[in-house]
């Protein structure tokens, strides 16, 4: 066992009531709006194998994100690349000077993504053309979420934007005390924002005024994932916490007991476990209910990629290049692919594929054998 919970209330978290579905696209860098990386059963095929490899000329660290059968892409080779998800043939391609280190947000239209550079685009879908750009005063390294008829990103300049999708007209603009380097989450009219000034900030999507905060004890640019009432992220300092945002308090945390280590993978959230990466080389699932370490898998590297779980599967990239396969009951290695390049992206499911991207700037596809 690597550690026992804290806990900080007696009560349990409930089981999760609802369950996403990103079967057939995976428009956000989590999946879904609330950051929880799951996918049901039969979103994959029981065996995969590669399908193809795009090659860009640097590093891609940020997760893909798929819609209508195309793959939008960022590298810091300087451009946002769409690629068509059955062959990997390149569609169109934006370039900028500094290149991309935050995934894209796309919906039926558009595609946002927020560039090292501080620019956050809004471009055409079919063609790749800029519609709107937004100027902000630092790099981007937050990933967009899409709320009703806005999109929303943050920036290290400490602000996240809320801005009109077809116009790119200012909604809202909420004033952080720190950098902001993590997907906005979006629950029940809520944005929740693990900034690194150590807080899990509650944000009224409406208005974009701070609703409340609760203290991590540590900075973070992990995604909170969100269900229900209770939002799951983890901090550099190793502490993973579960926190009831409506009553704004702690419902447990996690640290390892011997060998705390920085967490720099957004957790995924199934009915009954949260599953993350740790830099100490595991990746670990914990209770939902409680907090209490249920397995850990020694990955043989740092683990700052962020797993998807599909049905009851675990899709995970390690610093070393491997793309992990576990079970979700038990955290068994059950399938692995050697990708070469180091991986802090994290996968996307969609169309019966898994696509992933290395710091060799090589974007893996994977999907059934002989499939058309």
């Amino acid at each position: 066992m690597l550690g026992s919970p804290e806990s900080a209330s007696n009560e349990s978290v409930p089981a999760r009531s609802t369950m996403s579905s990103a079967a057939f696209e995976w428009p956000l860098a989590r999946g879904d709006r609330q950051g929880t990386a799951f996918v049901p059963s039969g979103s994959l095929p029981e065996q995969l194998v590669r399908r193809w490899t795009f090659r860009a000329d640097d590093a891609i660290e940020t997760a893909a994100v798929v819609r209508d059968g195309r793959v939008f892409v960022g590298s810091l080779d300087g451009n946002l690349y769409a690629l068509r998800l059955g062959d990997g043939k390149l569609l169109w391609k934006f370039a900028t000077e500094l290149g991309f280190t935050a995934p894209a947000a796309v919906d039926a239209e558009h595609v946002y993504a927020g560039d090292a550079d501080g620019v956050f685009y809004c471009l055409s879908v079919t063609e790749g053309r800029e519609v709107w750009r937004l100027t902000t005063d630092a790099e981007i390294n937050s990933a967009a979420n899409l709320l009703g008829e806005n999109v929303v990103v943050g920036s290290q300049d400490g602000k996240l934007y809320c801005r009109d999708r077809m116009t790119g007209n200012e909604v809202w603009t909420h004033e952080s005390p720190d950098q902001i380097r993590c997907f906005p989450s979006t629950s029940q009219g809520r944005l929740f924002v693990a900034g690194c000034d150590g807080r899990l900030h509650v944000i009224d999507a409406t208005s974009g005024g701070q609703v409340s905060e609760v203290e991590m004890d540590g900075p973070t640019g992990c995604t909170p994932a969100v269900d229900g009432r209770v939002a799951y992220v983890g901090t550099e300092q190793g502490r993973f916490f579960a926190i009831d945002w409506m009553g704004s308090r702690v419902v447990w945390r996690h640290e390892s007991a011997d060998r705390p280590a920085a967490i720099r993978s957004s957790a995924a959230v199934t009915e009954q476990l949260v599953v993350f990466g740790t830099r100490g080389r595991v990746v670990q699932a914990l209770t939902r209910a409680t907090g209490k370490e249920h397995w850990q898998f020694a990955a043989r590297a740092k683990v700052d990629s962020s797993p998807v779980v599909v049905g009851n599967r675990v899709f995970v990239g390690t610093g070393d290049g491997v793309l992990l396969e576990l079970t979700l009951d038990k955290g068994e290695a059950i399938w692995e692919y050697e990708c070469g390049g180091a991986i802090t992206a994290s996968p996307a499911v969609a169309g019966g594929r898994l696509v992933i991207g290395t710091d060799r700037g090589e974007l893996f596809c994977f999907g059934a054998e002989g499939e058309q």
